[in-house]
């Protein structure tokens, strides 16, 4: 019997056109200058166009800053710190994939504080409350919208660091679909398998609650039902939804159940090699599944129902087995890239891979087998 904690933004908003609540959502947190944080490949979209012609309308003041890159490294914040003190902003609005929103929970961070970045790594560092934040994803994938982490990459270490806080948890998360009608198909694909592996990991996890199970179930059958439709129909709203909000259960889900191995072993995959996220938790996923299923068959048969794999007069292991070439063959249906080998890795660094994916012990904790270093070298080799 245990105890469980249930983490959140404080407003979920969700549905077609939900975009077109921002508005209302920024008068009853009282912002009256706001910073709207975004990306280049956002800021000149149909649905962000729709929301500055909307914030006008309605005479809310507002400044544009979009020189966020994918997979944000700290100094990325550090210059977005720089836009936001040159001015009064008293709430921000994050309108992009996790790496915005992930760029937007920091900066919010330094309305209440003059702490400095490099000594809010690690768990619970964050002091009190930023300022209001209100986040709309443009991906289906990250979570990060309901989630009180951020992953900033360190350059300098070629490592991913995390900052971990409730004090991230945004005050409204807008999920509405029509903001990813615009997605590339190829971010499409890896944010899509990123948030299958949150809700997977989350199910998995030695933390899983009812709760969280409830909703991980419900994102891996709604995630491996739409994800190939968006990716081939980009304009089909009715997978746009669905993927939604499997993606927005799959992090509720691992927001309180945390994640895995898979993420342990992609961040330096991310870090030393610059690799997408969502990409890197992909080709890791059936690796390190492989590696889980002993410690989890029984997970293994309710994962084969969300998939709608037959499994009549199969046993565990058969079932297992089926669910991890199910996962191979979704990622060659979207066009993720097999192997490390495809990325130019040479296998001489799978040992340094494995040293730094072992320090990764917040989330390895999670994981419901233990690895050590001789297994995670394993992983990887199987991997390339």
């Amino acid at each position: 019997m245990s105890i469980h904690l249930f983490k959140t933004a404080k407003k979920l908003v969700t549905g077609i056109n939900a975009s077109e609540k921002l508005v209302e959502y920024i008068q009853q947190l009282n912002m009256t200058r706001v910073l709207i944080l975004t990306d280049k490949g956002v800021l000149n979209s149909p649905a962000v166009n729709k929301i500055e012609k909307n914030l006008i309308e309605n005479s809310i003041s507002y400044s544009i800053y979009s020189d966020i890159t994918p997979e944000p490294e700290i100094e990325v914040v550090l210059k977005t710190k720089k836009f936001f003190d040159h001015d009064n902003f008293d709430g921000i609005v994050a309108i992009g994939g996790g790496s915005v929103i992930d760029t937007a929970k920091c900066v919010a961070i330094f309305g209440n504080t003059s702490e400095p970045l490099e000594n809010l790594f690690g768990e619970n560092k964050v002091k009190e409350k930023g300022l209001p934040l209100i986040v709309l994803p443009t991906t289906a994938g990250t979570g990060s919208e309901v989630t009180n982490i951020s992953i900033l990459s360190d350059t300098k270490n070629q490592v991913k660091k995390g900052i971990v806080s409730d004090y991230l948890l945004p005050d409204v998360a807008i999920v509405a679909p029509e903001l990813t009608v615009s997605c590339p198909p190829s971010i499409t694909a890896a944010s899509g398998i990123d948030a299958l592996v949150h809700a997977i990991e989350a199910f998995i996890s030695v933390n899983a609650s009812p709760i969280t199970d409830a909703l991980a179930i419900q994102a891996m059958t709604l995630i491996m039902k739409s994800l190939p439709v968006a990716y081939a129909s980009p304009e089909n709203m009715n997978a746009r939804e669905d993927l939604a909000n499997g993606s927005l259960m799959a992090g509720l889900a691992f927001g309180n159940a945390g994640v895995g191995a898979v993420h342990a072993l992609a961040y330096p995959l991310g870090g030393r090699f610059h690799m997408a996220h969502g990409v890197s938790n992909a080709l890791l996923l059936p690796y390190v599944m492989e590696f889980n299923k002993i410690a989890c068959l029984d997970k293994f048969k309710i994962i084969a129902q969300c998939f709608e794999e037959p499994i009549e007069g199969c046993n565990s292991i058969q079932i297992a087995d089926k669910v991890i070439k199910r996962l191979h063959i979704l990622c060659e249906m979207v066009n993720i890239p097999a192997g490390l080998e495809s990325f130019g890795i040479s296998k001489d660094v799978i040992p340094e891979l494995a040293a730094e994916a072992i320090k990764v012990e917040r989330l390895l904790r999670n994981n419901p087998r233990k690895l050590n270093l001789k297994e995670i070298e394993q992983i990887y080799e199987a991997a390339y």
